[in-house]
């Protein structure tokens, strides 16, 4: 899973669907400093959403920005090192390094002292770019810098324009931001409606409904006076979320995810949150506040409605707070600065609806069920997935530390004594301090329970090995484990049940040992040998969707099947650093003039050459003759549309 981020998946471009992104655009510029001496500028200005990453980067990261300088006439020298802005500096759990990057504008400057006639100096710079879902290849841009006249005063500058340009499919990358939000909303909508089932909140709804109903002159006004009041309760929550996101700031709520300190200040925080829902203690905003705000309400008209929704906001924080914080945690985790306002607007709308409902509709009110214990259980409930939660937040922090003290079996076997703690609490075999005597157990009750115990069962496979694609993005990766080829398991056992001999140039993939080759030439020779397609995997070592796709649609059987038998698997990474043996360095034919240096480099252009699109992850299924057998892919996540799309091609190089 090293360098992640960084080649992540510019999607793909194929037919009418494509159309080209220009993410960083470079400005030069020069300011003389003394008679001899000329700093040079290089100004890169990156789209909003985008990534520049910094001169230094450790070992194994990221390919940094790097800057040449063409001084073999020895007509200048160069002074001291390129320097560079602040930009952020984050801990980032996959490449388990600090990682600085830009946004917005990153400025770079390198001083030179002329010793001859010189009125340009020509450099390139080297850089790789990307977003949340996608990456450019590292990139070499060449640029200019005019020098002025000797006699000319220092501090004016003259400036070239030089610009990037990068071929993507725009429309998957707004889907997939589409995608989180809409996800953002749903989670943050059901979880408004298990508010609405704790012990302050519930009884309010009848209480408040027949309050409208029954101070407003006229059925109408009533409805009218509720949904009022419901906006309200909208708003309030919708500003809260406005609020996190003003605090925080966009590169704050982008670094959430992958700062170890945040990580650990979220596992602390939920843990709180949990601790208070299983009874220990009620979180409690000050009396003097309700009573301020109780005090406003008795105002009437819509100043009076307003506070009256405050005051429930107040009032039942005790039991929406830790929801409303967990909510609050997890869209700011995700990166969105409007993560926040998201969530809050699907919490409030859950929360809002019953309130204009009912009142539209009173006779609905002797449907809902009697406040009782069922209450707390919900709460109780809602406490134990704070804090299987929880050590999400820290198993996040271990990663990027790499200690191994949270490694995925220990991860497990703490979900499975939490969802096991929690089936037996269903049970009636455990009492926690609020509950009520328990003479008998409800068959909604006894429902859960069972649900909650078969999940319980599921995981412990896991501590064996077992994948658990049902939460595949809670427990850590598979090859952060003790064993991660799964306990009793020997990849040489695995190797010659399928390959009694691994072809030259190839390796089994683990931990399902999928044969593949890292070379076009090799794996095309050996499909043709053995008589099978070639699925092209243009990937990256730094592309976060395309370790999405291996760890959770490459591991399903009926695709698993296909890519360790139907198929033969090239994986061509475009970010590989490697140097090309010196036979194989040719001109660039999408930058005249240049050479291919690297192995990526060949790769990268190969794919943007003949697939015009230059994204990872991209798949491509082909015959022997080197044509498609069906229209590319790129990132996949929906199965069965992966397994049909490898279904069919197949299918087309059998006919």
């Amino acid at each position: 899973m090293k360098k992640l981020i960084l080649l992540l998946s510019l999607l793909f471009v194929t037919l009418g669907n494509s159309q080209i992104v220009e993410p960083v655009k470079w400005k030069t510029s020069v300011e003389k400093i003394s008679d001899n001496t000329y700093k040079l500028i290089s100004k890169a200005s990156i789209e909003a959403g985008w990534h520049l990453y910094s001169q230094n980067v450790p070992e194994d990261g990221p390919i940094p920005t790097t800057f040449m300088f063409d001084d073999e006439n020895g007509a200048f020298k160069i002074v001291g090192n390129t320097t560079e802005g602040e930009g952020h500096t984050v801990d980032d759990p996959v490449f388990e390094m600090k990682i600085k990057f830009f946004e917005g504008m990153a400025t770079f400057e390198q001083t030179v002292e002329v010793t001859g006639d010189k009125n340009t100096v020509h450099g390139a710079v080297e850089f790789m770019v990307c977003d949340d879902s996608r990456c450019l290849p590292p990139t070499e841009v060449d640029l200019q810098f005019n020098l002025f006249d000797k006699n000319t005063s220092p501090k004016v500058a003259s400036s070239n324009t030089q610009e990037v340009s990068a071929i993507s499919n725009t429309s998957d990358s707004k889907s997939s931001s589409k995608n989180g939000l809409w996800g953002i909303f749903f989670i943050a909508f059901f979880s408004g409606f298990a508010a609405l089932l704790t012990p302050c909140v519930f009884p309010m709804i009848p209480m408040t409904v027949s309050f409208f109903t029954k101070q407003s002159k006229t059925k109408a006004a009533g409805i009218k006076n509720a949904i009022i009041y419901g906006l309200s309760i909208i708003v309030i929550y919708v500003l809260l979320g406005i609020l996190v996101s003003l605090i925080f700031g966009a590169d704050a709520l982008n670094a959430l995810s992958t700062n170890v300190w945040f990580n650990i200040l979220f596992f602390i925080l939920l843990l709180v949150f949990a601790t208070s829902f299983l009874g220990a203690f009620e979180i409690m905003l000050p009396n003097s506040w309700a009573n301020k705000v109780d005090s406003q309400a008795d105002r009437g008209g819509l100043i009076g409605i307003f506070f009256m929704a405050l005051a429930l906001a107040i009032v039942s924080f005790s039991c929406t707070g830790p929801i409303v914080g967990t909510l609050l945690v997890e869209a700011a985790a995700g990166g969105s600065q409007v993560g926040p306002i998201i969530g809050m607007l699907g919490f409030s709308l859950a929360i809002a609806l019953p309130f204009a409902l009912f009142a539209a509709f009173p006779g609905w009110l002797n449907s809902l069920p009697k406040s009782g214990g069922w209450l707390n259980t919900v709460k109780v409930v809602l406490g134990f997935l704070e804090l299987a939660l929880a050590f999400k937040f820290l198993s996040n922090a271990d990663l990027v530390l790499q200690l191994h003290w949270l490694e995925r079996e220990v991860f497990i076997a703490i979900w499975i004594a939490i969802f096991g703690a929690l089936a037996f609490y269903l049970f009636g075999k455990i009492q926690l301090p609020h509950d009520s005597p328990l003479t008998h157990i409800s068959v909604g009750r006894l429902g859960l329970g069972l649900l909650v115990m078969s999940f319980t069962i599921y995981m412990i496979p896991g501590l064996w090995g077992a994948p658990l694609n049902f939460i595949s993005a809670f427990p850590p990766p598979q090859h952060y484990s003790e064993s991660p080829y799964g306990v009793g398991f020997t990849q040489l056992g695995s190797a010659s049940a399928n390959h009694e001999t691994i072809p030259e140039g190839a390796h089994l993939m683990p931990p399902h040992d999928i044969l593949a080759f890292n070379d076009y030439d090799k794996g095309l020779a050996y499909a043709k040998k053995v008589g099978k397609p070639v699925m092209i995997d243009f990937t990256g070592h730094a592309c976060v969707n395309c370790r999405k796709m291996e760890q959770n649609v490459w591991v399903k059987p009926h695709v698993l099947e296909k890519l360790k038998n139907d198929v033969i698997l090239i994986s061509l990474y475009v970010d590989d650093k490697r140097p090309l043996l010196e036979s194989e360095v040719v001109d660039s034919k999408l930058k005249p003039g240049k050479k291919l240096k690297y192995i990526g480099q060949k790769w990268s252009e190969l794919q943007t050459i003949k697939y015009k699109a230059n994204t990872q992850p991209m798949y491509v299924l082909m015959d022997h003759n080197e044509e498609n057998l069906i229209d590319p892919v790129a990132y996949t996540p929906d199965i069965e549309e992966y397994n049909t799309w490898l279904k069919k091609g197949i299918s087309n190089f059998k006919k």
